[in-house]
Parts: structure tokens; C-alpha cells; sequence
């Protein structure tokens, strides 16, 4: 009786693998699968005969991607493919990237935030609420892959330049590592998107019977600080201290102080200030081969003085200084910087946040842009607002004005926030523009000549500086790695 019940039992596990092969997206091939797979590892039956290449899988999806009109319609096909066939979808999102970036990433994947409640179905990454304070170890436990290498963290309260979307941010980590398997080549099983869930202050949200995280205001202080805390220990505890950890989207208020909390004790990494600064700096120093001159010979004007702001004018102010031997005290004065309320300046000092006071230079108040770039004159006009529409014409004119060759930088995102589009930048400024935006922009025809405008995204550089900082087998992250990076 023995005998039979486990040959049973044998059979029936080896019935169940084949079956369950199918539905496992790490591991299944579809129609790929050749005939001898399919043989060993009892898929026949299961599939229809024809046996095909994953190039014409790849072929066969592109058409039906191209078909959809509506982006988010694409991006949840390609979120399925990647649920269902994880070997396709990055085939498909390698051969197809320059097309395929905006759906998975910047500026696709900010509507799929925002909608992320309507369109959920199975879930994606690990989500870390309230409720799990006290268990963090266990829930990161209960994630099946156990040699992780990077982790992209995000609390969702600034998504994008789209604010608070609460749980729903989770798109912004899923995306973000889809890239570093695509663009920098670490193992989809090493990757792990965690999302940290404190609730939202999005009323529509809150009163949105489709939101799928925790309806409360945002827990603040103390509270905030005790579970990104246990989650950081957990990390270090569960998957070593070579794991890299990178933070994407907090707010300005907690994107500094964690970065500078955990960059002593962790392998830390925020994209919005140092990977958008290392990718920006980059695009300055190619943009140095048309303009010329040196970074030292150049002025920086910036809208917006948040995490993205500030930690490009820090970078910039740190390669000068690399260049010069000069010390990066006296270099900052070549980077000045607009916030709400005007160009920050020394008088302001004592009302500024901490990260701001280092660019409070000596100069009377001015209110408003077009005044800063008038006084100012700067040679580049860099924008990290978050709002649309911010270089006006007249500030265009302005920089065209005193600049043979203007570099204009509108970096917000998604596009409906960049600070002017590439058609503005090119013809308010007579087509001599150096210009480049965070979200991509078609090419655009001026007087005859067709311009190709430059995206300053992220994906140049955090997926080959994660699989640097994972390959060396390093422990911290320091300055002079994001300078290699941008060089």
C-alpha cells in the first residue's frame, strides 16, 4: 500500500509542477518552451503544439502594444506581461527601451499612480503599513526571494511632481527596478520594491472607495520616525549590510534627514538627490562640448530649492571644486536658487530649512524669476519646481538675451508639470537652445532645422551606479562615486 500512495503522491507533485510552471512568472517560457522542456518538466497538454521563439513572442506583443492609443493601456499590458512571463517582458523592454521607458517609467507610470487603485490586480512588492509596526523582520520574511541585492523604497508622499498618492506610489519602486534589471542588468529575483505605508493627506484619496491603503492622515514625528527606523534595522538584519537601499519620493522634510541619518550606517541611495544631481551634472558637462568653457566659467540659476534642486546645485558646487581645488564654500556662490518666495538670498537666512542656507548668497531680495534671471544672468536656467508652465516666454527671451547659447533645463515630471516644453524652448529662444526635460518631448522642427531635445532621466545613471555599488561589494555610498558616475 506504501508503494502506490507515494508513487501517487510523486506523480501528482510532478503534475502540479508543470501545471504550476505556467503561472510562474519567474520561470515560465509560454510557447518557448521546446519540446524536450516541455517533455521534462510535464508541460504537455498544457501548451498548444507550435513551438515559438521568444523573438516572435516579443515581435507578436510589440504589434498588439502599438495598437493601444491610451499609454496607461500599454503600461498595464506590459504590467501583466511581467506578472505572467518575466523573461518576455524584459526581452520585450531590452530590444523595444527608447519606446518603452515612457510606459514602464517617467511619464506613464505617474498616471498609473494615480490610478493604481482602479487598476490593481495582483499585487507587486512588499507593502509595509501601520499595522505591521512591531513584525517588520516577519514581513520581510514572508517575501519569497531571500538573496536580495536592492530595494527601492518610497513612503508615496511626493510621487513625481504629482504630490501625496499615499499606497498607490508603488508604482514609481516596481518601475524603478524593472529598469535595473533592463538598463543595468541585476537579477529580477535580487530586486525587492517596498513600499512604506503612513497613510495619505490626499482627501480623494481618502475618500476614493478604490484606494487600496490605510485611510488615515499621515502619522508624523515620533511614530513616522520608530517604522522607518524598524524597517531599516530589518533590512540590514534580513539581507546583510551590502543590500542597497534606495529612496524615492519622500517629501523634502524626510528625504534629508534620512538620507543623512542611514548614509553612516547603510548602503543608501536617494534617486531625487543624488541621482537626478549625478544625470544633470552629466548633461552640464556634455552640454560643456557645444557651449564651451568649463563648469567654473558658468552661472546656475534654479527654480525650485527642494531635494532634486539642492542636491544638483551641491554636486555641481562639488565637481567645481574637484576641478579647481577651490573649496566648495566659495564654488556654491556660482549656483543660485529660486524657491516660492523668491531668489534665496542671505537676509532670508534665519527663515530657511536647513538645506536651503547654503545657497543664501549676498544679494538684494528679488521676487520673481524673470527678476533673478535679469540681475543674475545666468548662462544656465535649470527647473525643479514641479510646476508647469514656469519658464515663461519672457524668461526664455531673457536668457536668449545675454546667451549665445542658452541651456535650459526643465526637469519636472511628468509632462504635464515640466517647466516649458521643448517646442517653447527652442522657438523663444530663436532655435539656440541647449535644452533637455525630465519627461520626453518629440523632435521639433524650427525654421528648417530639427531639434532632438535631451532627456535628463534618472535611468542614465542609478541602474549602473546600484550594479557598481553591488558588484564592488561596497558598504556606503560617497560623493566621489557620483561624480565617477557622471563623468
Amino acid at each position: 500500500m506504501l508503494f502506490p500512495f507515494s508513487d501517487f503522491i510523486f506523480l501528482c507533485f510532478f503534475f502540479y509542477s508543470g501545471y504550476s510552471l505556467l503561472r510562474d512568472p519567474h520561470h515560465n517560457k509560454g510557447l518557448a518552451f521546446t519540446d524536450k522542456e516541455r517533455a521534462a518538466h510535464y508541460l504537455r497538454g498544457l501548451l498548444p503544439p507550435a513551438v515559438v521563439s521568444q523573438e516572435l513572442q516579443v515581435k507578436k506583443l510589440m504589434h498588439i502594444i502599438r495598437q493601444y492609443q491610451v499609454p496607461l493601456q500599454k503600461y498595464m499590458a506590459m504590467m501583466d506581461l511581467q506578472e505572467s512571463n518575466e523573461k518576455l517582458f524584459y526581452k520585450l523592454l531590452i530590444d523595444n527601451v527608447e519606446e518603452m521607458l515612457p510606459i514602464v517609467y517617467t511619464p506613464t507610470v505617474g498616471e498609473a499612480c494615480q490610478k493604481y487603485g482602479s487598476i490593481f490586480g495582483r499585487p507587486q512588492g512588499l507593502y509595509i503599513s501601520l499595522k505591521e509596526k512591531g513584525c517588520i523582520h516577519e514581513v520581510l520574511r514572508n517575501w519569497p526571494e531571500k538573496n536580495i541585492e536592492v530595494i527601492v523604497v518610497t513612503d508615496g508622499e511626493r510621487i513625481l511632481g504629482l504630490g501625496d498618492l499615499g499606497c498607490q506610489g508603488m508604482g514609481i519602486p516596481v518601475g524603478k527596478l524593472a529598469l535595473y534589471t533592463a538598463l543595468g542588468g541585476v537579477r529580477p529575483s535580487a530586486c525587492l520594491p517596498v513600499t512604506i505605508d503612513v497613510g495619505t493627506n490626499n482627501e480623494n484619496l481618502l475618500n476614493d472607495e478604490y484606494y487600496i491603503g490605510l485611510r488615515q492622515r499621515r502619522a508624523t514625528g515620533q511614530e513616522y520616525a520608530e517604522l522607518l527606523h524598524e524597517f531599516m534595522s530589518a533590512v540590514k538584519q534580513t539581507y546583510g549590510e551590502k543590500v542597497l537601499i534606495q529612496f524615492e519620493d519622500f517629501a523634502n522634510h524626510n528625504a534629508f534627514d534620512l538620507l543623512a541619518k542611514y548614509s553612516a550606517t547603510h548602503l543608501v541611495f536617494n534617486d531625487d538627490i543624488q541621482g537626478t544631481a549625478s544625470v544633470v551634472l552629466a548633461g552640464l558637462v556634455a552640454a560643456l562640448k557645444v557651449v564651451g568653457g568649463t563648469l567654473a566659467d558658468h552661472t546656475f540659476l534654479f527654480l525650485g530649492a527642494g531635494e532634486a534642486g539642492t542636491g544638483i546645485a551641491e554636486l555641481i558646487a562639488l565637481e567645481i571644486s574637484k576641478q579647481t581645488n577651490m573649496p566648495v564654500e566659495e564654488t556654491r556662490k556660482k549656483v543660485w536658487l529660486v524657491d516660492s518666495k523668491g531668489l534665496i538670498v542671505s537676509s532670508r537666512r534665519e527663515s530657511l530649512q536647513h538645506f536651503k542656507k547654503p545657497w543664501a548668497h549676498e544679494h538684494e531680495p528679488v521676487k520673481t524669476l524673470l527678476d533673478a534671471v535679469n540681475d543674475i544672468k545666468p548662462t544656465v536656467l535649470i527647473g525643479t519646481s514641479g510646476v508647469g508652465k514656469t519658464f515663461t516666454k519672457e524668461v526664455i527671451e531673457a536668457m536668449a538675451s545675454f546667451n549665445e547659447k542658452p541651456i535650459i533645463l526643465s526637469l519636472s515630471n511628468p509632462t504635464s508639470q515640466s517647466e516649458c516644453t521643448a517646442e517653447e524652448a527652442y522657438t523663444w529662444s530663436q532655435g539656440r537652445a541647449i535644452f533637455a526635460s525630465g519627461s520626453p518631448f518629440a523632435p521639433f522642427e524650427y525654421e528648417g532645422k530639427t531639434f532632438m531635445p535631451g532627456q535628463a532621466n534618472n535611468a542614465y545613471i542609478f541602474p549602473g551606479l546600484g550594479l557598481g555599488l553591488i558588484m564592488s561589494g561596497a558598504i556606503r555610498v560617497h560623493d566621489d562615486m557620483l561624480l565617477a558616475a557622471c563623468e
